[in-house]
């Protein structure tokens, strides 16, 4: 990937004005922040319940530029795909081809109780940027399971650690099927990594899709000074793979620095308090499962001849 490791200049307006509802040592604030400086002003936000609206907008409308309001939309639960495909087809029958249309929505509105309209949208190839702020669980309702929640973490709909029956969901793995133009994963502890792609991804046309992962405080368990090292570490470990998906099967991996153990990860956080070693070696197996699922694609990508069984559209269909 070119886009991780480079100092990029960007605009030095915050666009994110106090007061605000975000918790402190918030990763969607901090994600929301980098993602604006690189796409810019001329936007229209559409989010849906979750921890990003009601921080937006109360005490008061904090999503500010040059004085004025940044256009924010509130859509039900399930809807953000659905909104921005819709606004964004109106602006440009009114011939407005330059304003962003981006679905902001956490991951229960997107892996779960979005998912349909996420696919349709992603299958219509409309042309809006949907963005996933993904904490892992219901944060804004109190810690429910979600479709991203990962195994062994501890939330108030799961009684014990969910280890064997648990199955994860790729969002980058679905979008391969979907044969969108770009899709993309980043965390806060790479910003310029983060705005690189963002900013890549304002000049194509068509569906993209960001898989931000945004570390929730109280969620996780955590002291709130430790957000960025805990994105950092997601990273490191080789839980969350930075990556890049363009024209639909082109899968450019970062595979370098997997240099930390995984558990030096999951003992920083209290939502996965009382995993035993033999569950952390579970959780690596599932994590080196998906390492080796990609690696696949890489290697088939380099040499299409030889391509693997991986599965799906990218295996060679």
């Amino acid at each position: 990937m070119n886009t991780t490791g480079k100092a990029l200049r960007y605009n030095n307006i915050e666009y994110i004005q106090p007061p605000h509802g975000f918790c402190p040592g918030c990763g969607v604030a901090l994600a929301l922040r980098y993602f604006l400086k690189a796409v810019g002003e001329k936007i229209i936000l559409v989010t849906p319940p979750g921890c990003s609206a009601p921080s937006i907008s109360f005490p008061k409308p904090s999503l500010v530029s040059n004085d004025h309001l940044i256009d924010v939309v509130h859509c039900p639960f399930g809807s953000s795909a659905v909104f921005a495909g819709g606004i964004k087809a109106a602006l440009e029958a009114r011939g407005d081809l330059e304003t962003q249309v981006i679905a902001w929505a956490g991951d229960g509105a997107t892996f779960d109780i979005g998912f349909g309209a996420l696919s349709a949208a992603a299958q219509r190839n409309e042309n809006i940027i949907y963005v996933c702020y993904d904490n892992e669980a219901y944060m804004n309702t109190g810690n429910q399971k979600s479709g991203s929640t990962p195994r062994g973490s501890q939330t108030t709909t799961t009684v014990a650690p969910d280890l064997e029956g648990h199955r994860d969901k790729d969002l980058i793995w679905i979008m391969m099927g979907h044969d969108v133009p770009y899709a993309a994963t980043a965390t806060i502890a790479y910003p310029d990594d983060l705005m690189a792609k963002a900013r890549k991804a304002r000049e194509i046309s068509g569906f993209r899709l960001f898989h931000i992962l945004t570390p929730c405080v109280p969620g996780w368990r955590y002291p709130p000074h430790l957000t960025v090292k805990l994105s950092k570490l997601a990273v490191q470990t080789g839980l969350f793979p930075l990556m890049e998906l363009e024209d639909g099967d082109h899968l450019t991996l970062k595979k370098e620095g997997r240099t930390k153990p995984l558990e030096e990860y999951i003992r920083l956080q209290g939502r996965f308090e009382g995993l035993t070693n033999e569950n952390i070696a579970s959780i690596q197996a599932a994590v080196e499962k998906r390492w080796q699922r990609l690696n696949r694609v890489s290697q088939w990508q380099s040499d299409p001849q030889n391509s693997p069984d991986c599965g799906g559209k990218t295996s060679g269909g």
